[in-house]
């Protein structure tokens, strides 16, 4: 923060506590960890700071593309990335270990040694809260960056992309500009207020599947041969166009007819066709349908896809049964997602691709031993974990922390932060009016939204 900045902060802090307000003051409540950061209920160092930070002030945007690994039904972040094997069984359960990491003093949890491999390439935030326990609503919050029960519906950050990054950019993509891999949640409307054009193409499917049967392009039990003949013998039969070369009408039909045939049979559909990579990228991923849909997000973005979602396939909703299903299925997100970073750094994509990971809240810190949930684990969003890499953030560091597992420790980060951080990095201007179509006042991320909390950017980490 300049000297200019600096002197308007401790204008504003006086202004409120009203007396004086010292820089001495300033670094002596910086110091004094969270409970001293909160200065009334008004506001916070934090909060304050980020006006005088504006977006304006952060790095040149490099991002292109964001991948986003959605967890829906909350991952369990003292099982993940923000392990606590001092806080005990009650706490940890089975699962009482932190492993290290190839950054030091870097520990995540046990069932993720290929994720501590590229610990250089991402960082996680210990620290995110929104205090919303229901799915619906936090995964609205999360998405959008507005609270639920306005008038208004928001769209979701992916549908903003393919408005900005999409359409308004001219994207030519044969791929829509929002991708989810493989179905969406139907949590919320994504499109919100903006409309059926910037609904994700959901692709249906398995793409680890011997034949990745993409709704709408790849058709079921229907050969690339067989397309090609039904295409041929449209041709032959619409007579019509050849009668009328001039019309304005028929060019237009005929544009779309080729745009139509290049997704199912040209280079649209071969994004799609795993066939076309090495075995062996193909293992390093995991066989199974996450390892192979980080596979499909890579080769989208190659391609110039803006937003991609992949919902984990089986969620992580573990109210019972919860060990054993982090057993199960953290194994395979390590692999997935450590491959993931690993291939775009390789290829030179990752400085222009944004990966962000988690659910809709964590789940509760200490285990829940009580019939009928027997060792599970329920939703929880005063405190969870984030993963961010690429597009502009930096790799090997923590932002905040918790103390249990149970309530921020420090430096708190909203949802509103987080976003608007991505914004950012992609070079959206989140004060810029959505266009809602009966002219509502609707900006993209709005801090001044009654009920709205702000700690401002995450600029230590961009």
């Amino acid at each position: 923060m300049n000297k200019h900045s600096e002197q308007r902060l401790l204008e504003k802090l006086a202004a409120m506590r009203g007396q004086p307000f010292s820089r001495r003051d300033l670094l002596r409540y910086s110091l004094t960890g969270a409970a001293g950061l909160m200065l009334a209920d008004k506001f916070s160092l934090y909060a304050l700071a980020a006006e005088e930070l504006s977006p304006k002030t952060l790095r040149k945007p490099t991002a292109k593309s964001v991948i986003q690994v959605f967890l829906w039904g909350g991952m369990s972040h003292i099982d993940t990335w923000d392990p606590k094997p001092e806080a005990g069984s009650e706490y940890m359960g089975q699962l009482a270990t932190a492993i290290p990491t190839n950054v030091t003093g870097f520990r995540i949890g046990e069932l993720f040694p290929e994720l501590a491999k590229q610990a250089d390439k991402f960082s996680l935030i210990r620290s995110m809260t929104h205090r919303n326990n229901g799915h619906e609503t936090a995964a609205y919050l999360m998405q959008t960056g507005h609270l639920p029960g306005e008038r208004l519906a928001y769209p979701c950050i992916g549908a903003v992309f393919a408005h900005y990054k999409g359409y308004q950019a001219g994207y030519k993509g044969l791929i829509p500009p929002y991708v989810v891999l493989t179905q969406p949640q139907g949590r919320f409307s994504e499109a919100g207020f903006l409309g059926a054009k910037v609904k994700p193409f959901a692709t249906g499917g398995d793409p680890n599947a011997s034949r990745f049967e993409v709704e709408g392009v790849v058709a079921k039990g229907i050969t690339d041969e067989r397309q090609k003949a039904r295409r041929t013998l449209l041709g032959d039969l619409n007579t019509l166009r050849s009668t009328m070369p001039e019309d304005s009408q028929m060019a237009l039909s005929k544009d779309a007819e080729e745009q139509a045939y290049s997704l199912i049979l040209g280079k649209g559909k071969d994004v799609f066709d795993l066939s076309l990579e090495k075995p062996e990228l193909r293992d390093r991923y995991g066989r199974h349908t996450f390892g192979q849909d980080c596979l499909v997000a890579r080769r989208l973005v190659e391609s110039g896809v803006p937003y991609v979602t992949i919902n984990y396939p089986g969620g992580w909703d573990t109210h019972s049964n919860h060990f054993a299903t982090m057993r199960r299925q953290c194994p395979q997100l390590d692999r997935g997602l450590a491959a993931l970073l690993q291939d775009l750094s390789e290829r030179g994509l990752l400085e222009s691709t944004i990966v962000w990971c988690c659910g809709e809240f964590g789940r509760s810190p200490k285990v829940d031993w009580q019939p009928p949930w027997n060792g599970g684990r329920n939703h929880y969003g005063n405190v969870f974990s984030v993963l961010v890499a690429g597009g502009g953030f930096k790799g090997g560091c923590v932002v905040g922390s918790s103390d249990k597992g149970e309530e921020v420790k420090d430096r708190p980060v909203y949802p509103i932060d987080l976003l608007g951080t991505i914004y950012d990095l992609a070079g959206i201007d989140t004060q810029t009016k959505l266009p809602h179509p009966e002219g509502f006042d609707a900006p993209i991320l709005n801090p001044n939204e009654k009920g709205a909390k702000t700690a401002g950017r995450l600029t230590e980490i961009i």
